[in-house]
């Protein structure tokens, strides 16, 4: 076959960055309205345990080192661990396949707690 694959033109305004982060922003912030207050507060808590070991982690290690439940909506994570990145807690690491079985291996963000944050909690 010799001939080239034609792409079509972009449906328009499907391509624009600047609604897809308000779009992101307003799920976040719809994520976290109506999350139970208890699992904000303790899923921050273990961020925090977690940034100051210093080591790369993910939602799935919050879990297996016990230090808060699974959420009611697996959509709580992320506005969770993006708050943290805000305040200067945690970065961004890289990307590796979950660890929960309740996502099947799927691709998730790994994080590390800043080294400010970790002097800081010294």
């Amino acid at each position: 076959m010799t001939e080239q694959l034609q792409f079509s033109e972009p449906v328009e305004g499907t391509v624009n960055p600047a609604a897809g982060e308000a779009a992101k922003a307003d799920g976040m912030a719809l994520a976290l309205a109506n999350a139970p207050v208890d699992w904000i507060a303790r899923c921050a808590d273990a961020i925090e345990v977690m940034a100051r070991r210093g080591v790369e982690f993910q939602a799935a290690d919050l879990i297996a080192e016990q230090l808060v439940d699974e959420p009611d909506s697996p959509n709580r994570w992320g506005p969770a661990f993006l708050r943290a990145a805000a305040a200067g807690v945690i970065e961004a690491r890289g990307y590796a396949k979950s660890k929960r079985a309740t996502v099947h291996s799927s691709i998730c963000r790994t994080w590390q707690g800043t080294a400010e944050y970790r002097r800081s909690a010294a």
